[in-house]
């Protein structure tokens, strides 16, 4: 049986005090849902006892917050999204700037920065980048810090070639290199609550709005739109979609990406959606060896 309304606002209370965490802003049936069966794992306690135990024990919240913002993620995610990202947005990004200024927002145990730092290591070789990549889990983050360990099925889509350029195996774990590592930095940040950075040149939040009320969803993808320079690009997950992109001020670019964009930018753009790779990348650039699909 799911948890009442009363048992749920107490449990709501409960983890924002001890956490900082406010799940006013998801979904509510999903939400509650979730927690019902995750307490229910041990039948003796009601809600009462158990956030009784939450605050005494340190491991449990632990437990509960790793269940409560784990996100499945894998390398380059949507391998047809990270080829659009690859041959048209980063190459028409690096034409108007040598230096990006990246955000990869819910980054969990960081996969997709990591996958977008091999990226520009491959297309712009040399370059160094900004790259900062949020999470408000800890323990993902911590992973993501120590660049692993990656299971196998986080670095499906990549060939052989890819893995023993930029990853060691250590028994069955995948360990990311020291120069993709070091391309990333990682900091704690909750999206509902912190404050946002600005000026940058791309935003990657994928997969992440869809667990969140409309409310708390159009408030987000507004700061997002604040925090992208004019012509910069929003790139999302493959089911999400920004209704009030136009309110906004966004323009659709393709699946997955948004634009902030002045009308020369856009035109710019649309005008290269079939780019030919520079020679000064031609020939480093080949989507086959990064993920096996394409």
């Amino acid at each position: 049986m799911v948890m009442d309304d009363r048992e749920y606002a107490y449990l709501k209370a409960i983890i924002k005090d001890l956490s900082g965490i406010d799940l006013s802003s998801y979904g509510e049936r999903q939400m509650r849902r979730r927690l019902t069966a995750f307490v229910s794992r041990t039948p003796t306690l009601n809600i009462v006892s158990y956030c009784r135990m939450l605050q005494q024990d340190e491991a449990m919240l632990r437990e509960l917050l790793v269940f409560l913002t784990i996100k499945v993620t894998e390398f380059f995610r949507d391998p047809s999204a990270f080829r659009q990202l690859e041959t048209l947005i980063l190459p028409r990004l690096l034409t108007h700037r040598r230096r990006l200024d990246i955000w990869c927002a819910g980054c969990s145990s960081g996969c997709e920065p990591y996958s977008l730092a091999i990226i520009l290591n491959r297309i712009r070789p040399g370059r160094h980048h900004r790259i900062m990549a949020t999470d408000v889990d800890e323990v993902a983050l911590s992973r993501a810090r120590d660049g692993g360990p990656f299971r196998s099925a986080e670095v499906r889509n990549l060939s052989e070639s890819v893995l023993q350029e930029y990853f060691r195996v250590s028994g069955r774990s995948y360990w990311i290199s020291d120069k993709i590592r070091q391309a990333v930095q990682f900091e704690r940040h909750d999206l509902l609550s912190d404050p946002f950075d600005c000026d940058f040149d791309l935003i990657m939040c994928r997969n992440v709005t869809i667990y969140l009320t409309e409310e708390a969803r159009n408030r987000l993808n507004r700061r997002f739109y604040e925090s992208l320079k004019s012509g910069g690009v929003i790139f999302i997950g493959g089911t999400e979609s920004i209704f009030d992109a136009t309110e906004i001020g966004f323009t659709r670019l393709d699946h997955c990406f948004y634009t902030k964009s002045s009308n020369d930018a856009l035109r710019s753009m649309k005008a290269n959606r079939s780019f030919t790779p520079t020679e000064e990348s031609r020939g480093r650039i080949n989507a086959a060896d990064i993920c096996t699909v394409f």
